[in-house]
This record gives C-alpha cells, structure tokens and sequence, in this order.
C-alpha cells in the first residue's frame, strides 16, 4: 500500500494545497485542492473517493476532477462514475456527486 500526500493544507495560500491523499493509484482520501498535484493521467485512474467530511477543504476537486477526465476515461474504456464514499452525515452531498 503506497499513499501520497498531495495536500494537507487548511487554507490555499502560494505553495499549500488542501487536504487530499492518493492511495495506491486508484483511491483518492479527501478531494481537496491537493488533487491538482496529479497528472490529467493520474487522475484517469482514480475509480474511488473516500470523503471523511463535507467540508470545502475536503471536497473542493470533486466536480473540478470530473470536468477534467471525463472525455479520457471514455476514451480508456473505464466507467464515466467515480465510487463516492462518506459518512452518513454527508450522503446528500454524495448522491449530487454521484456522476462524478
């Protein structure tokens, strides 16, 4: 198991990044601005994410990440959805982000 640090941050401010960790290649912990320490190739390959809070620092890059790869994942043959899992606190925001 690899996991990857791509922000930990809990503002945006020149050189932070918010909270986001990547696990192996295909499981995003938390949507935050981290995300766009990913390559668009990178991003392709992530079929879950794993929200632990609906907090903006938390979610921010879920529609962003969807816009992004939406054509590439088409292209590659993987599902256009992405596996949206959070706590029951936060289910409404998972069902609007069900297409993501």
């Amino acid at each position: 198991m690899k996991i990857r640090v791509l922000g930990c941050a809990g503002a945006l401010a020149a050189g932070y990044r918010t909270t986001s960790f990547l696990l192996d290649d295909d499981v995003l912990i938390d949507a935050g601005s981290g995300v766009a320490e990913l390559t668009v190739d990178a991003m392709v390959e992530v079929d879950h994410i794993l929200v632990t809070h609906s907090h903006l620092d938390h979610v921010l890059a879920i529609g962003l990440l969807a816009d992004t790869v939406q054509r590439r994942r088409a292209q590659a043959g993987r599902p256009q959805s992405r596996y949206t899992h959070c706590p029951k606190r936060c289910k409404h925001y998972a069902r609007t982000c069900s297409t993501v």
